[in-house]
């Protein structure tokens, strides 16, 4: 049962060359079919001409069945490879009620001894490898097909492996997540997101293996592994449900295409496909096609920052409430109740009555109201043949087809939008640019919710389940639209103190009232920044509830500079101190696109990144950006320049520098002249 380190050691080894073993048969085997399939193609290009047609299906479907086995067995080396890696990260020796114990080792993946078919290690997501994150010693219990076992848990162990050597290893000790949860965090960050399986907390554990949840609300603290979990959970569920369910059939909303590169690797490092992903812009820019143009979410924030008028405010606010979509919805129904002008209608000989039609009309009240008018229209005609026995005409036809749609007060889902701030009583609202077709981003989604209602739009039928990430930055009417075109199960994550715009903020409790079935989840423990770094960041946005980490780094430095240009000055010095830490990765973080270039300017130099809206990759060195575009991301060490009391006085300012300075995993720094922030003033 490898009772000691020694024993493990050996151990380690009897399992790294039945790997070996089993990849040069994986190799041998991926030879074989490449091997078949080509002489199957070759023997097929030979005799074409002689096969009929029943065998050159046949022929093709046998070229199919092998080329999908033939990737399979590559997939399987490409497991046993990286297991190869690092077998396993845990192990727990439980005792069935009634049976002897069994030692069972976890990892990323499973590893069956084909030769004597035992299960050598157990992938983390199965059922028995839940007990490893859900309980210490003594009594355990987990989920077989046939339902519960009961039993114990007398010894736990984790190990780091990694290049096939071991690290180190610990005892079945109350606190041995706690002890690896250090020693993980206190590293250097990365390029890529990685995989936490060798660290997932209990609360973590939970959300991660909830299966049947429709809509999951992740509610997480800032550095709380809100993403990590959704992504973790995603796999989970594709591997509980991979009969029915593959990579291509989920989507990601990601904020940005620099955060969709960052969170890529994920999903690929626990041995699934790459998830399809798209940026909610991209999502409205399909929904509108090429009839219009608009602002972009990033744009309506630069305007907020730089030039934040009263006006541009107060619509969106109003356009972000609860109150504004049940508006919507009620001038929907005034549209459905007022707007088709019905008249009697003469063809022919044959009057139509105006009940008839109106009761044809509301007949087809599921149906999109600008898409009833050819229904209704047949029937009309339908009526008159039937009443005159005879077939129609092609100009009665024409007659009826033309008059049913002009009985409706508009045809263009733009009449009904301008419309509604009319009816409203607000025209002001609407802000439109009919020489570019151009909409504010406030009015995207609004408007597309009135095209949903109005004309319908083809439904994301092939998604069966939808991610969506920074959910505070999506309004009411945001959710309103994803309820209609995703019918599928959701997980949707977020942090209302994370949001770039709190005139448009999201809370849990808001999505609730679109989704009234979802699960919300609260994810309090902050896991990112060290104790002195979180400390600092609740002087800005108190949580009374966050609850941080207790691991230790340098307190956040203040610098004061006499000017400007000595405050720029001083930038390289700081990142030259950085470039001799040995950490990893440097933000430079600035509110302002203007002050990210100005920054850029002067810290020219080789591994010195400017990322902008454009950007679609998240490197590792040193990267100057915005706020807006740092969400999600962390550092190793963060630098906020420009804290002045000029720089960061809004709401919206203080939201900014909160989420600036919870990228910091290891050590903040922040540079100002004259006044410093309000929001940082002691």
């Amino acid at each position: 049962m490898n009772a000691t380190e020694q024993e493990e050691r050996a151990y380690l080894e009897e399992i790294k060359e039945k790997l070996a073993l089993a990849i040069r048969r994986g190799d041998e085997a991926v030879r074989q079919f490449a091997d078949e399939l080509r002489q199957k193609k070759q023997y097929l290009h030979e005799h074409q001409s002689s096969l009929d047609e029943a065998d050159l299906v046949a022929a093709d479907q046998s070229i199919n069945r092998m080329a999908f086995t033939g990737e399979a067995a590559v997939a399987r080396k490409r497991r046993l490879l990286k297991l190869g890696q690092s077998p396993y990260f845990g192990r727990l020796d439980f005792t069935p009620e009634g049976k002897p114990k069994a030692a069972v080792y976890i990892g990323v993946h499973s590893f069956l001894d084909e030769q004597q078919r035992q299960n050598l290690i157990y992938d983390w997501r199965a059922p028995i490898a839940s007990m490893f994150y859900d309980y210490e010693l003594g009594a355990a219990v987990y989920t077989t097909p046939s339902g519960l076992l009961k039993g114990s848990i007398d010894r736990k162990r984790q190990y780091k492996i990694r290049d096939g050597q071991l690290e180190f290893m610990l005892e079945n000790d109350v606190n041995i997540h706690d002890e690896v949860l250090q020693r993980e965090l206190a590293k250097s960050a990365d390029d890529k997101m990685k995989n936490i399986v060798a660290t997932i907390q209990r609360d973590q554990n939970a959300v991660i293996r909830n299966d049947t949840a429709s809509v999951m609300v992740i509610q997480g603290v800032a550095g709380s592994g809100k993403t990590s979990i959704a992504l973790h959970r995603i796999a989970f569920l594709l591997y509980r449900y991979r009969e029915t369910i593959a990579a291509r059939d989920i989507l990601i909303i990601s904020p940005n295409k620099v955060f969709a590169d960052y969170i890529s690797n994920v999903l690929p490092e626990l041995g699934e496909e790459h998830i399809p992903e798209l940026v909610m812009e991209e999502l409205a820019a399909d929904l509108l096609g090429n009839q219009y143009t608009f602002q972009r979410f990033f744009e309506q924030v630069a305007a907020l920052l730089e030039r934040p008028d009263p006006a541009f405010i107060e619509r969106i606010r109003f356009k972000s409430s609860t109150d504004f979509l049940r508006q919507l919805n009620q001038y929907l129904l005034h549209v459905e109740n007022n707007y088709f002008a019905c008249t009697e209608l003469r063809v022919g000989k044959i009057l139509v009555p105006l009940a008839f039609i109106q009761a044809r009309f509301r007949a087809y009240h599921r149906v999109p109201v600008l898409k009833r008018f050819p229904l209704v229209a047949q029937d009309v005609r339908d009526h008159v043949r039937s009443a005159t026995g005879r077939k129609l005409t092609g100009s009665e036809k024409a007659t009826i087809g033309e008059a049913i749609p002009h009985m409706f007060r508009f045809h263009q889902v733009l009449d009904f939008y301008q419309d509604f701030y009319r009816w409203l009583g607000r025209p002001e609202l609407l802000r439109f640019d009919y020489q570019r077709r151009h909409l504010e981003y406030a009015d995207v989604f609004a408007f597309i919710y009135l095209r949903l209602r109005l004309e319908g739009l083809p439904a994301y039928e092939h998604v069966k389940h939808l991610v969506v990430d920074e959910m505070q930055d999506y309004t009411p009417v945001h959710y309103a639209v994803l309820a209609r075109l995703f019918a599928c199960r959701k997980t949707i994550l977020g942090d209302v103190s994370q949001t770039v715009n709190p005139y448009s903020a999201s809370s849990a409790a808001i999505i609730e009232r679109i989704f009234p079935q979802a699960e919300v989840v609260r994810l309090l423990r902050s896991y990112r920044s060290t104790l002195e770094i979180t400390t600092f960041a609740q002087r800005i946005t108190p949580n009374p509830d966050l609850i941080a980490l207790e691991r230790h780094g340098p307190e956040p430095v203040v610098a004061h500079f006499d000017s400007p240009a000595a405050e720029l000055a001083g930038l390289p010095q700081l990142v030259a101190a950085f470039q001799g830490s040995g950490h990893q990765s440097l933000g430079v973080i600035c509110k302002t696109m203007r002050q990210a270039e100005v920054v850029h300017q002067e810290l020219q130099a080789p591994g010195v990144q400017l990322l902008t809206a454009e950007s679609t990759a998240f490197t590792e060195g040193v990267i100057i950006t915005t706020t807006y575009l740092a969400k999600g991301l962390e550092f190793d060490e963060v630098i906020v320049p420009f804290v002045t009391a000029q720089t960061y006085r809004t709401e919206v300012d203080k939201g900014m520098l909160y989420i600036a300075c919870t990228r910091a995993m290891h050590r903040l720094t922040l540079t100002y002249t004259q006044a410093i922030s309000p929001f940082l003033a002691t």
